[in-house]
């Protein structure tokens, strides 16, 4: 496959990113940096080994940022580094102030900011206010003082149901499979009170109902934010509030249900309270701090309650990463995220991939309609080959969007990990979703012919999740300088992006006629004008040449008639 470039003496890495991109006047001038920001995704395990033990870590990272600002991208995302158990990847905190010594220590991440910063890039970390660890501090006192502990107040303990408090207080269920409550046991030990995890039994959820939960967590804002951060990507966004009384659901197979309605456990009104007082506290600092959701909700509408003026900034766009690559519902989800985030004055988010689904290479290579958790390799060629091109009509868009690592080298998800490897707590659950996400953290290749190739600094040596050998082919190095690689095509599109004013900014597309299958839209900016066209369909389509062509990800053919788009391609156009 080759990407087609106005001008092929353009080295496909920028020699360095402008200065301007960081300063207030050009925030300014943007409206905001994060509008438009195209920010990576690393997810600390499975990046960057830099001590060799077979886990990435945060002095691994903080080495492979030159890579990121080669890459072209405006921030970096960091999953969860915090003191954890690990019961679910770090997704369970036992100390949101400390980092996990198999990740380094606070002075890592001190180092790993500021070299960020003197690079151009800025640093968003994650934040899991919905639940913590049940090694917390705070949940541990619980359990040895016994019901009647203020510190119970902070979670959701509650007397079980039945003649003798046997049975759990409601009917929710837990995401990764089974109750959504725990019993515990008094001090004494007999039988006691149960707790509500609306994930693993191993991540009690806080009540926030609480006055000292908020007041927490204000303060684990403004000590990131003193550190230098640049934002929060906030877990479970959606979660925190409860429905009073915490009434039954009545249903089983809730799963099923998750996305379609509001839950009287997910997308409650009351979360909006809590994220106009963290705006507050981030509009305190300078810089142009935000606050990023991971909320999903039953529609988009519902999303952009959470990015009011005086909320979060962000929030991601979950409709858009679960659509197929198909014309008419591609348009139809890109013209209902663009005009549910318009009367909010917030920019639409787009994304493909992230540790939690299935990878969009594997995604698009099997047939429609098996949603983001995909068991089957598919076939990767087709899927590559959609995956390329679903990039580029992604970048095309208004607003900011996110790249996971590794997705631009085309990684396709590793769908057959043996059992016995896998680290997923939703696999090991009974009737859980379906617990492989481990497929899409398997640690990225960066260099060399045998795992784990370049992810640590010895050769031969471990990493936490077993590689597969013709991930030799995909490596940073290997596509490096190629042409043809998915690699260049992303180091060459975020380079097009940043040289196109039309590219990112705006609110709209203008939608131009295009033939059956195919989308075809306008961007329009002082500076000049952009289009987008891209082929869908298994069959290679000729249209006009709305201008000249900036890049593509498939080769497109010139004829007298017009310009051949190849299937499943997408092309940019200069107008």
């Amino acid at each position: 496959m080759t990407q087609n470039l106005a001008d092929a003496s353009r080295p496909a890495v920028p020699a360095a990113v402008p200065a301007a991109r960081t300063t207030a006047a050009n925030d300014a001038a943007r409206g905001g940096w994060w509008r438009d920001a195209v920010i990576y995704q690393v997810y600390p395990r499975s990046f960057a080994d830099g001590n060799g033990d077979g886990m990435g870590d945060l002095p691994g990272i903080r080495a492979r940022l030159p890579y990121l600002r080669d890459l072209g991208v405006d921030a970096v995302w960091l999953s969860p580094f915090y003191a954890s158990p690990q019961a679910d990847a770090g997704y369970d905190v036992a100390d949101y102030r400390a980092v996990d010594p198999m990740f380094g220590t606070l002075l890592d991440a001190d180092a790993l900011i500021r070299d960020a910063h003197d690079l151009g890039l800025r640093i968003i970390v994650d934040l899991v206010p919905n639940h913590s660890s049940d090694q917390h501090e705070w949940f541990q006192r619980a359990l040895r003082e016994g019901p009647g502990s203020p510190l119970r107040e902070r979670y959701h303990f509650r007397p079980g149901k039945g003649e003798d408090g046997e049975l759990p207080p409601n009917d929710w269920e837990s995401i990764f499979g089974g109750p959504a409550w725990t019993r515990t046991a008094d001090p004494d030990g007999t039988p006691g009170d149960w707790y509500l995890h609306l994930f693993a039994p191993e991540q009690p959820d806080f009540n926030w109902d609480n006055p000292a939960v908020a007041d927490e967590f204000r303060s684990i804002l403004r000590f990131w934010l003193d550190m230098g951060v640049d934002g929060f990507r906030i877990d479970v966004a959606h979660g925190l509030v409860k429905a009073p009384g915490l009434p039954d659901l009545g249903s089983h197979d809730q799963l099923k249900l998750l996305g379609n309605d509001v839950m009287p456990f997910f997308d409650q009104d009351g979360v909006h309270a809590i994220y106009r007082s963290w705006r507050q506290i981030l509009d305190e600092y300078p810089g142009a701090r935000i606050g990023v959701a991971e909320a999903w909700t039953p529609t988009v509408q519902r999303t952009a309650n959470y990015v009011r003026p005086d909320e979060l900034h962000q929030a991601f766009n979950f409709q858009y990463l679960g659509t197929g690559w198909d014309a008419d519902a591609l348009r139809e989800v890109i013209d209902v995220s663009l005009d549910s985030m318009r009367p909010v004055q917030a920019p639409t988010t787009w994304v493909l991939s992230n540790h939690d689904v299935t990878r969009h290479a594997t995604r698009f290579a099997n047939p429609p309609g098996l949603g983001t958790q995909i068991r089957t390799a598919g076939d990767r060629v087709l899927g590559l080959r959609r995956a390329r091109a679903a990039t580029l009509l992604m970048l095309a868009l208004p607003g900011s969007a996110y790249i996971y690592q590794g997705e631009e080298l085309g990684l396709p998800d590793v769908t057959d990990l043996p059992d016995e490897v896998r680290q997923d707590p939703s696999f090991f659950r009974q009737a859980g979703q379906d617990g492989f996400r481990d497929g899409c953290r398997v640690p990225i290749p960066w260099s060399g012919t045998e795992a784990p190739y370049g992810f640590g600094p010895n050769p031969g040596g471990p990493s936490w999740l077993p590689q597969p050998a013709e991930w030799a082919g995909l490596s940073v190095e290997v596509q490096t300088g190629d042409p043809t690689s998915t690699l260049e095509l992303y180091r060459s599109a975020l380079a097009v992006r940043r040289a196109q004013p039309a590219l990112g900014a705006g609110t709209g597309v203008e939608w131009l006629p295009a033939p059956a299958g195919v989308l075809a839209f306008r961007r329009d900016a002082a500076e000049g004008s952009f289009v987008c066209t891209a082929n869908t369909t298994g069959e290679p389509v000729l249209i006009p040449a709305p201008g000249r062509m900036l890049l593509s990800s498939a080769e497109a053919v010139e004829t007298e008639n017009g310009v051949e788009l190849p299937a499943d391609s997408t092309a940019w156009w200069a107008v």
